[in-house]
């Protein structure tokens, strides 16, 4: 069997123009990065603001294990198979970070036979969003530092600056540092801190604005710290608006790209669905909504996190009302979530997998809390074996839930085709009643505890004293309407990582809350999470290399 990496460099891709222009995408409508890769241009997505919209499909899975889930991959392989049956479909992606690129998992471009490519450029630099966001994020920045330096007409509050630097990469020592250190010249001496650049505000907004206008109204509106009278102070107020807009500029127009099998796909945007909304951009899934009879899209990590940000926050705000949910799982990720060790994960073990597929029966009670209908899809794996499947298949079935096996690490699209045709049928003969969790006009704590008790299945929340604070303050400055983004790790439906399955009653603690007034959500912080990862012992890192000819490898 080959490799990711070797099935992405046998890849015929086509000129990129080839692609667009089979959705009617002219020349003149494209900005190219070399061969492969384009920007939309803004007259050209202006021009699709009165098409009618097709269909819209969320993948999203079950709690992500050591096992690995694949939802990315079956996103394009669904994208590949609608092809196949003669649908136009164009998938919406988010850009790969460099920081789980080098850290945790290598590459994120999906994988075998359902591939977005040029998968190189894609997990490296792409087209060089993330590194606008990320000097626009510290743009802001050393304005704050630079303004205080020169007197501090506004006067900030050294003390209370929230805004943090940023960078696309894991480095944990960045997490608290003091700056200003030296000479007077040198700026005045406090603490500072980084988050990794997908956790960047910034980022979140590029992922939420509609169009330029929108994108410098959400900066100006950026909470960068307090005064001496506990005011806030925006990045309006530092006059950082207009630079920082000027180097997002290319940055806000969505990327065309191609699957294996040329499959239109936009990428753009990258916000982590642990500790941001994790979901790629409003502009690039209404561009494919207009584009194509089925936009395909993806929230990141499970559906207790991407999935419910997908529907709470950027369906609240860009009004998108999805047509169906395709939820991913694995026979091994079902049974790691039954007590089997990793090792162990390919012996069939039909009482571990009645174990932990109450995992998945809680992603699937969640998605159909929205009124959305859901698709169960197992990504395949050749040690299933029937028996297993087949048991999948029936407790799903029994939930009201289609089931389809995908197959599209292996065959590509022609392996996706029984889940595109059961995504079809469910569109065809169950309508979406989508709703939102929430209400505006509750409180930003009732919101907090909704999302633990309904999404998570808490039994109680707690508040830090600090955070209990927090939301107190950002009540009283009228940002109580605001939905909640809540920052947890992914890998347990609670805030401790160890607790698998399906827990209940457990007490969730919600440690810090913070507004990102400019992306229009406020970010509760539960448990250990943290907004600037660290490397493992064993980075990806040291598998990445790049031969004589330029060839990089250790990316997958």
């Amino acid at each position: 069997m080959k490799t990711d990496i070797e099935i992405a460099r046998e890849a015929v891709m086509e000129p990129i123009g080839r692609v667009a222009g089979r959705l009617g995408i002219g020349e003149e409508d494209l900005e190219y990065y070399g061969k492969y890769k384009a920007k939309l241009t803004e007259e050209y997505l202006k021009s699709l603001e009165e098409r009618p919209d097709g269909k819209l499909i969320l993948v999203t899975a079950i709690n992500p294990t050591p096992a690995g889930e694949g939802k990315t991959t079956t996103s394009v392989g669904l994208g590949q198979a609608f092809g196949k049956l003669g649908k136009r479909a164009v998938v919406a992606l988010r850009e790969p970070s460099l920081g789980p690129c080098f850290g945790l998992k290598g590459g994120a471009a999906g994988g075998g036979y359902a591939q977005v490519v040029p998968m190189e450029d894609l997990n490296l630099h792409f087209t060089g969003d993330f590194h606008a966001v990320t000097s626009a994020n510290n743009l802001l920045a050393a304005l704050i530092d630079n303004h205080i330096q020169q007197g501090n007409a506004l006067q900030i509050d050294t003390r209370q600056i929230v805004w943090k630097r940023c960078e696309d990469m894991n480095d944990r020592v960045l997490r608290n540092i003091v700056v200003g250190l030296g000479s007077k010249a040198d700026g005045v001496v406090r603490e500072d801190h980084f988050v990794i650049t997908v956790a960047s505000e910034i980022m979140a907004i590029l992922c939420l604005a509609e169009d330029m206008r929108d994108l410098k109204e959400r900066l100006k509106k950026i909470i960068v710290a307090y005064n001496y009278a506990g005011e806030p102070v925006t990045a309006g107020d530092l006059q950082a608006v207009g630079a920082m807009a000027a180097l997002l500029k290319d940055a806000v127009k969505p990327n065309l790209v191609q699957t294996l099998e040329h499959t239109p796909v936009l990428v753009h945007g990258g916000p982590f669905a642990n500790i941001a909304h994790g979901c790629n951009s409003v502009r690039a899934t209404r561009a494919a909504l207009k584009l194509a009879d089925y936009c395909i899209t993806e929230a990141g990590f499970g559906a207790d996190l991407g999935a419910e940000k997908f529907f709470d926050i950027k369906c609240r705000a860009a009004g998108f009302r999805p047509d169906a949910a395709v939820l991913v799982a694995t026979v091994r990720a079902l049974k790691y979530n039954g007590g089997v060790e990793t090792a162990d994960l390919a012996a069939e073990n039909t009482e571990a997998l009645k174990k932990g597929i109450a995992n998945l029966e809680k992603h699937m009670e969640n998605l159909q809390k929205y009124g959305v209908p859901v698709v169960v899809t197992l990504n395949a794996f050749a040690t299933d074996t029937p028996a297993e499947v087949e048991y999948v298949r029936r407790f799903c079935e029994e939930r009201n839930c289609a089931f389809a096996l995908s197959q599209v690490w292996e065959k590509g699209g022609e392996g996706g085709i029984d889940l595109a045709r059961k995504v079809l049928e469910t569109l065809e003969k169950k309508e979406s009643h989508f709703r939102l969790l929430y209400e505006d006009a509750l409180s930003l704590r009732e919101k907090i505890v909704c999302v633990a008790k309904e999404i998570y299945g808490a039994g109680s929340v707690i508040f830090t004293q600090a955070a209990a604070g927090q939301l107190k303050r950002l009540e009283a400055l009228g940002f109580g309407s605001m939905p909640v983004c809540m920052a947890k790790n992914p890998y347990s439906l609670s805030d401790d990582p160890k607790l698998l399955g399906r827990p209940e009653g457990f007490e969730l603690t919600v440690r810090e809350v913070y507004i990102s007034a400019g992306a229009g959500f406020v970010v509760a912080l539960t448990g250990d999470v943290m907004t600037m990862p660290g490397l493992p012992k064993q980075p990806a890192a040291y598998r990445i290399d790049v031969d004589e000819e330029g060839r990089v490898t250790g990316l997958f």
